[in-house]
């Protein structure tokens, strides 16, 4: 998670040597971003500072390298029926060119990971899109649960992934694809040549919620560099930047996406998080019992925005209070947010104390800081 990396605005000391690297982290480091670790890779955390990057997403567009996150091709006649019995969302409502979010759920209520399930053959050939810290931990997952002899591949090693998030994104990166950009809806995917490469997959998904691509590509020859230098060649001179985790992180959090680790885990259900909308009792999955009866008995805590009232920044692990001094939950996420100016963050909290408008206390180096519950997300 963020989190480790960046924690409470100082970056951790890198060990070069035991890291990971994408296709891009040269480019990182000539171009002078603070590096960090991250999920084992050796990442850019920013460039020209967070509220730069932030608002240069929010505004025009913004490139992230994410190809430290994991892919895996899951094929062949029992590929659907697998995914049917590991994930909590219907796989089998996704077409050809269709994106779906969705979760594992683990046997004890909780989540294994969250996941984007890309139909590339209805039935028959999936790519799974998981979480860059929990590559390991997934994969094993998904071999025990294979009993019916499904083909799976894991290509992370082979795949880089550039998001080009904001507004503007669309529009910047049309020239190079004759894929109809702004017309692609939301949570769907296209392959063809993009930037001088074949065989890219180009979907209408994101992490920001400002809009915009993301781009997979395989790292081979000089796949790479083709498509990073033709990015920053037609956008360059309209504003477009390369963006650090630091901004994608307060973008995510400002539109009240969850991060694995942080606002979701092994403890965490779906109910529990707002995640019953991929939470679908039309199919047999993993723990389907235990959370269809939590659904109908209601979750005893809640995953909520809040909002500081007092000067302070509410942190990861936070510990949260009622005005009697009773701990009633605890911070999942928190940041100064660019966009409001104001400290925000993401809380679990009991059932009780997670009505909209409730005051509740941060304790914020022993000291406990008055915040209130609010809406998510806290951008429109």
């Amino acid at each position: 998670m963020l989190y480790n990396v960046f924690k409470n605005g100082s970056f951790s000391s890198p060990t070069f040597a035991a890291m990971k690297s994408t296709p891009f982290t040269q480019k990182h480091i000539d171009l002078g971003a603070k590096m960090a670790e991250f999920a084992g890779y050796n990442m850019p955390i920013s460039y020209s500072g967070i509220n730069d990057e932030h608002h240069t997403v929010r505004n025009n567009a913004g490139v992230f390298d994410v190809s430290h996150m994991g892919e895996f091709i899951v094929s062949g006649n029992h590929a659907l029926d697998l995914l049917q019995r590991i994930t909590t969302n219907d796989a089998s409502k996704l077409a050809k060119g269709k994106a779906q979010y969705s979760c594992f759920p683990n046997k004890e209520g909780g989540i294994v990971d969250d996941l984007i399930i890309y139909c590339l053959e209805e039935g028959q050939k999936y790519m799974l899109v998981v979480n860059a810290s929990n590559i390991e931990k997934d994969w094993s997952w998904i071999q025990q649960h294979n009993t019916e002899g499904a083909e799976i591949e894991d290509i992370s090693d082979r795949t880089g992934l550039l998001a080009v998030q904001g507004p503007n994104a669309t529009k910047i990166l049309q020239e190079l694809t004759d894929i109809d950009l702004a017309g692609m809806k939301y949570y769907t995917f296209e392959k063809g040549r993009f930037a001088g490469v074949d065989n890219v997959l180009i979907s209408a998904t994101g992490y920001t919620g400002s809009g915009g691509v993301e781009i997979y590509f395989e790292d081979k020859g000089d796949n790479a560099e083709k498509i990073w230098s033709e990015i920053f060649r037609v956008g360059a001179p309209k504003g477009l930047k390369p963006i650090g985790l630091a901004a994608r992180d307060t973008l995510r959090l400002e539109k009240g996406f969850c991060l694995y680790g942080n606002d979701i885990d092994d403890t965490t259900s779906p109910f529990e998080t707002g995640l019953g909308w991929i939470t679908k009792f039309t199919k047999d999955f993993t723990n389907r019992e235990a959370l269809e009866a939590q659904k109908a008995e209601g979750a005893k805590r809640k995953l909520v925005g809040i909002e500081m009232v007092d000067k302070g920044i509410p942190r990861h692990g936070y510990k949260i209070q009622n005005a009697d001094g009773a701990e009633i939950g605890y911070i999942t996420s928190g940041t100064q947010s660019p966009t409001l100016g104001k400290a925000i963050g993401m809380a679990i909290l009991s059932k009780e104390a997670a009505a909209e408008g409730n005051e509740i206390f941060v304790v914020v180096r022993d000291k406990p800081l008055k915040a209130k519950v609010v809406k998510m997300p806290f951008v429109g």
